[in-house]
């Protein structure tokens, strides 16, 4: 407090790029790890625009954040500065209880907002700092396109946007990132820096960063020795490791890691540790679970072997519009229909009969012994599991292999035992998913919504699919378990649970 703010490299970088580009600079983005000076640099851009060499007469400077809380620090900030400046404090004026700044000589006013604020339209901002965008869920976000198209006024506005990555590829400050990484824009500055997942190794393997590298650390924290504290670093590092739920929330604020800071129902490095490949075994016996799709969702079947833990995921989506679902879900299907691990049924839709064929094929591989399925969707499939075949005119599934198609309910009566036993069986690394990639996405997705009493899949909030977590908890549902020594089987519980 009271000295000069000293710049580190990567700050200057970062400033030289945004006004130095000989292009002009329309959007400029600088997404690093937590307490590496974001505040503090957005507070002291925001007044070389006020008062500074950037200021141009009776324009609007407005920073941009979520919530009440995070739009007060950046004026708090830029205000301590002006206070402790008496330079700045002759040409400054404050206004604490609009959080506004008056730049005296050019006329220039600021103002901090946030989401929660009534008063978003009727602006017409030169420079729009948005903080934190990364907290902004989903593409679209009322608040930043209010202020988006309240500066179209000016030719060469420009946005900033400070902020530690958002949590999936969908979110708005993703979509900003990944579209100038795929096609540049020379008017667009984006420096992100953040520490990956997996890192070449002397032979150009990439292989998994460990969660405790520091080196890797720096990556994501420029400022670490500097004004960003190793000790504080090594603390949350402890706390991650020694609660897997702490984990997301490092890897994401910490890393600058895409990870929903808010615990998925399994962690990555569990998630991981049940990789081995499945025993491909002649005709082995499994216990099914389908989570049925409506019209062009994925449709998922998940088979899981009880001598062995393997596990047998099927997945379909409508074979027409696939590379635009690719782009709007930002996962690479159609690679993936390619590479094999997704299945297609004509048209725009899911047809049910093309799924009905390949569940007998299904039935055919492996021996099943019960198959569980939601009775939302169950109805239509059903019609065609029960028609004839067209090649040997008998009904596509006997009687006998219909009655091992068992309801399973999506609330917390059914699913809080299943959710159970899934997570005992990936804790104790019991299964061997072979890291099927959609999967694999699914689980990454995946989170929980209740107590440890009663616990279900968490469908309302969550941003990607997580159809395949619901079929494979569905399948681990109607194995048999051990419970006190005694095996538990679906009947036992259905009969507890008093459902006929």
């Amino acid at each position: 407090m009271g000295q000069p703010m000293v710049l580190e490299p990567f700050q200057r970088k970062f400033i030289l790029a945004v006004f130095d580009n000989p292009h002009g600079t329309k959007t400029a983005v600088l997404s690093i790890g937590r307490k590496n000076g974001k505040t503090a640099l957005i507070a002291a851009l925001l007044l070389a625009f006020v008062v500074g060499p950037e200021a141009k007469r009776n324009t609007q400077i407005v920073s941009g954040a979520l919530s009440k809380d995070q739009a007060a620090i950046v004026f708090k900030l830029a205000r301590k500065m002006v206070d402790l400046n008496p330079a700045l404090e002759s040409r400054c004026k404050v206004f604490p209880s609009g959080k506004q700044l008056l730049g005296v000589q050019s006329n220039v006013e600021f103002a901090a907002l946030s989401a929660e604020a009534k008063t978003k339209h009727g602006l017409s901002p030169y420079v729009i700092i948005f903080d934190e965008m990364g907290q902004v869920k989903g593409p679209t976000n009322d608040f930043v396109t209010a202020l988006n198209t309240a500066q179209g006024a000016y030719k060469d506005g420009l946005k900033i946007i400070i902020s530690t990555q958002a949590a999936t590829d969908n979110d708005m400050l993703s979509r900003i990132i990944d579209n100038q990484r795929e096609r540049p824009n020379p008017r667009v500055v984006c420096h992100v820096y953040e520490t990956p997942m997996e890192l070449p190794d002397a032979d150009g393997v990439m292989v998994e960063v460990p969660l405790g590298d520091e080196e890797a650390w720096k990556l994501s924290n420029p400022a670490l020795g500097v004004f960003r504290s190793l000790d504080d670093l090594r603390d949350l590092y402890k706390d991650a490791t020694e609660l897997a739920s702490f984990e997301p929330e490092f890897r994401n604020l910490n890393l600058n890691q895409r990870v929903e800071a808010k615990a998925p129902f399994v962690s990555r490095s569990t998630w991981q540790s049940n990789g081995a490949e499945p025993v491909r075994g002649d005709r082995p016996s499994v216990y099914g679970g389908m989570d049925l799709s409506s019209v062009s969702d994925l449709t998922a079947a998940v088979l899981v072997d009880e001598e062995n833990g393997s596990v047998y995921p099927y997945f379909w989506l409508p074979e027409q519009g696939l590379r635009e679902r690719s782009k709007a879900d930002k996962v690479p299907y159609n690679v993936w229909h390619e590479q094999g691990f997704l299945l297609t049924t004509p048209g725009k839709a899911i047809q049910y009969r093309y799924v009905a064929q390949e569940l007998r094929r299904i039935f055919d591989k492996f021996d099943v012994k019960l198959f569980a399925f939601d009775r939302y969707l169950m109805a239509f499939l059903k019609e065609w599991l029960r028609k004839d075949d067209e090649k040997t005119g008998k009904p596509l599934f006997s009687v006998d292999e219909m009655d091992k198609f068992v309801e399973f309910g999506q609330g917390t009566a059914a699913m809080t035992p299943a959710l159970r036993d899934l997570e005992v069986k990936l804790l104790e690394a019991q299964l061997r998913h072979g890291n099927h990639p959609v999967l694999s996405m699914c689980a990454g997705n995946c989170k929980v919504v209740g107590d440890s009493g009663a616990r279900k899949f968490d469908k309302k909030t969550v941003r990607g699919r997580i159809d395949g977590m619901v079929a494979l908890a569905m399948a681990v549902g109607v194995m048999p378990q051990e419970v006190e020594n005694e095996k538990r089987t679906w009947d036992d519980y259905l009969a507890d649970m008093a459902v006929t």
